[in-house]
């Protein structure tokens, strides 16, 4: 999508304003009430970007999803220049603090591979929006870190094999590919607290890969109270039939909510699903929708055709 006005233009040739990402970023006035829009000419930039609490309603688009490419390879244990070995978050490509960050048009990828934790983007920020961008990776793509934070995602694709949507947050994902790839693996590991009252919800999403028949579960809980709701989905045959996995604590089975409503496809087999999961009624499901489970945000005014 091209932005009739941006307020900066990054371009790697040096046609723009800038020449790198961060360096647009950081040209953002602290905690600006009004948008700043800064286009990305088509390229690849390898950067480790963050965008601090400082920086308030900056949105990122891209020329095309496909060929506007946000990366780095950094991933859990390898050394920094200090020699001290990274953590999870440290691994992250992109950290994503500010409240009401957009992004559109966008690839956010880690290239670390198969070498265990590897983030594309860590979001803490409140009212995040994600449209017609893509997040690539293996082992924890996208973490959804902010307990405060509401996230929305629509049209985009997210890519990995374990626990590659993870964290605290409150997320909706709407009309977006999930694609599993890999021998086996965990589609969601979500940590949402006692005290939240949403965590994931996924709604007329496609859920597809090209990991063998059978090898996925839709989740784990990475902490007691993991929400996890799939609504209106297709679940295609990478989706093991009993659908949840407890993390090996059979005491999570007591306090996680995993749940799904009206889903379908050759992945979905409600009657061979653990037996500590649900089916929503009508009534149920009546509850999960767009506005409540964001707490009356309205994300829709952000993206492009609204």
């Amino acid at each position: 999508m091209q932005v009739e006005s941006p307020d900066f233009v990054v371009a790697r040739d040096g046609s723009g304003d800038f020449e790198s990402v961060q360096a647009a970023i950081d040209a953002v006035p602290d905690f600006r009430d009004a948008e700043t829009t800064i286009l990305l000419e088509s390229g690849t930039y390898e950067e480790k970007l963050v965008v601090p609490t400082s920086k308030t309603n900056v949105t990122l688009v891209g020329e095309d999803p496909e060929e506007t490419i946000l990366t780095y390879d950094d991933y859990n244990g390898k050394e920094n220049r200090f020699g001290e070995e990274m953590g999870t978050t440290e691994s992250s490509s992109c950290f994503l603090f500010g409240d009401d960050f957009t992004a559109r048009d966008l690839t956010f990828q880690n290239t670390a591979g198969a070498v265990g934790q590897a983030v594309a983007a860590r979001v803490d920020g409140d009212r995040a929006v994600f449209e017609n961008c893509r997040f690539l990776g293996h082992q924890d793509t996208l973490y959804t870190h902010g307990e405060d934070s509401r996230q929305y995602y629509r049209d985009c694709y997210v890519e990995g094999r374990v626990d590659f949507i993870f964290g605290w947050s409150t997320a909706v994902f709407e009309d977006c590919e999930i694609f599993c790839t890999g021998d086996e693996g965990y589609v969601t590991a979500a940590s949402t607290t006692e005290d939240t009252d949403y965590g994931y919800l996924f709604r007329n999403c496609e859920i597809t890969g090209d990991a063998p028949d059978g090898s996925f579960y839709l989740g784990r809980p990475w902490r007691p109270y993991a929400q996890t709701v799939f609504a209106h989905c297709h679940l295609g045959e990478q989706i093991r039939p009993d659908g949840w996995h407890n993390w090996r604590d059979p005491d999570k089975e007591e306090t996680a909510f995993y749940a799904e409503y009206e889903n379908e496809g050759p992945g979905f087999t409600p009657d061979e699903r653990v037996d500590w999961a649900r089916q929503l009624t009508d009534g149920e499901a009546a509850e999960y929708t767009r506005e409540t489970v964001l707490d009356g945000w309205e994300p829709l005014e952000r993206l492009a055709d609204s």
